[in-house]
């Protein structure tokens, strides 16, 4: 028999995310008027490590059972001496992509100029992702490695994740579907919105929420409070247990469910 268990809590998190001066101005969806594009394919190894970091606007990521990576890379500013600064450098081996932010060598003049930035990837599925300093949502497909995003401005979401999985520093709500617990677990820490942890099979795990400023649903079967509840931490074991989920820092609602579920909240 499924068993639900709620837990109110009212700690309020202090929240910071490590991002480049220009996240202060917002996210920005939508380009000016002149641009600058960028289109590259690369091949990739099995297993290789894809990173972007410092980007100033959205990430999108498609992934596939492929051997290469594509890459498009859109830049945008309201005049094209503009594009002349925060420009995006492509560090590339087949075992390792990675997408960068270049710091301006002119200093505040770099720093004053708006310029928009749009990165989409079509990468393969067996991959370990890094994602850090991203000034806009992060989206990605199913990836069959480990996961690592923080210092984000925006929502994360990923279809899938099948490894270890470290999230942390984000400015928005946080989705991720896990199809497989690896030996390392999951740790989520430092979210300034909601986050949602979906299993796609029968979880063995052992759950600790510690100072989130909201409402904690394990909505799993199989959960077994353990120890005494309070008003800043949740234990409980997950089916036999064994693989650690932690989940810390949270100012927002944390459900854990199967994927697929519906939601009666």
């Amino acid at each position: 028999m499924k068993k639900l268990f709620l837990l109110s809590l009212t700690l309020m998190v202090a929240f910071a995310v490590s991002l480049p001066a220009s996240a202060q101005r917002g996210r920005w969806e939508d380009d000016l008027p002149e641009k600058d594009e960028f289109h590259q394919t690369y091949q990739m190894s099995p297993g290789a490590r894809v990173e972007l970091r410092g980007i100033n606007g959205g990430v999108e990521i498609e992934t596939a059972n492929v051997s290469t990576a594509q890459v498009d890379i859109v830049r945008s500013a309201r005049n094209r001496e503009d594009l002349e600064f925060q420009k995006i450098i492509v560090d590339h081996t087949p075992t390792s992509l990675v997408i960068r932010g270049e710091k301006d060598r002119d200093g505040w003049r770099g720093r004053n100029r708006e310029v928009r930035q749009k990165v989409t990837l079509r990468i393969p599925r067996q991959v370990e992702f890094v994602a850090s300093g991203i000034n806009g949502r992060v989206r990605s497909g199913e990836i069959d490695g480990s996961l690592r995003i923080n210092g984000i401005n925006g929502s994360v979401e990923v279809a899938q994740a099948a490894g270890h999985a470290s999230i942390s520093g984000i400015n928005g709500r946080v989705t991720v579907t896990i199809a497989r617990l690896g030996e390392r677990g999951i740790d989520v820490s430092g979210i300034n919105g909601g986050v949602e942890l979906k299993f796609t099979e029968d979880v063995n795990a052992d759950l600790d929420v510690t100072g989130c400023n909201g409402s904690v649903y394990a909505d799993m079967p199989n959960v077994t409070v353990l120890g005494k509840l309070s008003r800043q931490n949740f234990r409980a074991r997950i089916g036999s247990g064994g693989t650690r989920i932690t989940v810390d820092g949270v100012n927002g609602r944390v459900r854990l469910s199967r994927a697929g579920a519906s939601e009666a909240r």
